[in-house]
């Protein structure tokens, strides 16, 4: 049975990705399970420099998910590379770095500094961050932008490049296939969608932010929908995100069109979900007499006849 996909050139042994932000730079979760199951695993968003985010309180639960506003708080691309990347390099599983700037300029920098680094198997630009005061959704939103981001990426690196796109804008085709022009080799569909908890006896936001970003459950059925309108406005692969917790879920994304999947939120509910996913998608396969996952990619039949 046949679980190993190709994306933007790199194989993974499998389509489980662990997503940007709920996964920390991987190596936190290395006591609770083999990093080298997963098919690969993506860092969080890294700048030049050290950044402490947003004021607490940052995450707040709704139903079926989370709204959170971190803020992007990390340790800067130096420090991983000098302190982190040696650590994942024990594990037999793909690594991308989430890359995040303010500027063009800083994207450009940290894609440079990344490129040369041992360990680093591709690049994922966020342009989509809802919970920035600059960068962030400020390019995600405009495709212009989007394309000037991803191009400047794309002439700092020779490793794959993947932005990661919003889901806050009326066509997520069209920031597709700007992102496809400017020298993309896969796209990340989606990030978070921006929603706001109020207090309602303190008549406050519930975050200190203020907006947030919805992740989980509740946001799959539309995760779905945009990751497969993307799939279908470009050639380059697509990886979905949005709401995974089970192998039907992936599922769900990978008969829409992905070529693989990232799972966010359920790390921080069940991290051994890994294993019984493998499991479950292989039993998927075994059962409608498939022998490789790549057969049911894309395999959705619509409109219906």
């Amino acid at each position: 049975m046949n679980l190993a996909v190709e994306v933007a050139g790199l194989r993974f042994k499998n389509p489980l990705i662990a997503a940007s932000g709920t996964f920390g730079y991987g190596v936190e979760y290395e006591g609770l399970l083999d990093l080298s199951r997963l098919g690969g695993l993506v860092s969080k968003g890294l700048y030049l420099d050290p950044r402490d985010g947003c004021p607490t309180p940052r995450i707040v639960e709704t139903p079926s998910g989370l709204l959170n506003a971190i803020g992007l708080q990390g340790v800067g691309v130096r420090a991983f590379v000098k302190d982190v990347l040696p650590r994942l390099a024990r594990y037999d599983t793909v690594v991308l770095v989430n890359v995040c700037g303010d500027t063009v300029e800083e994207y450009a920098e940290v894609a440079r500094i990344l490129d040369g680094a041992p360990g680093v198997h591709g690049l994922e630009i966020n342009i989509s961050c809802p919970n920035v005061k600059k960068g962030g959704m400020a390019f995600g939103g405009d495709p212009v932008m989007t394309h000037e981001v991803v191009a400047a990426v794309r002439k700092a690196t020779r490793l794959p490049v993947v932005p990661k796109l919003s889901p806050n804008v009326g066509d997520i085709t069209v920031f597709a296939r700007a992102a496809e022009e400017a020298g993309a080799d896969a796209l990340s569909c989606i990030n978070t969608l921006l929603g706001l908890v109020v207090d309602v006896e303190a008549r406050r936001p519930r975050l200190a932010f203020g907006t947030g970003g919805l992740s989980g459950p509740a946001i799959r059925p539309v995760a779905v929908r945009m990751a497969w309108q993307a799939a279908r406005a470009v050639k380059v692969p697509v990886i979905g995100i949005g709401g995974i917790t089970s192998a039907r879920d992936a599922l769900e994304f990978l008969i829409a069109g992905c070529r693989a999947v990232q799972i966010g939120t359920a790390n921080f509910v069940d991290p051994g979900l890994y294993d019984r996913m493998l499991e479950d998608l292989a039993e998927y396969l075994e059962r409608h007499g498939l022998a490789d996952v790549n057969q049911i990619v894309g395999t959705l039949q619509y409109p219906l006849a």
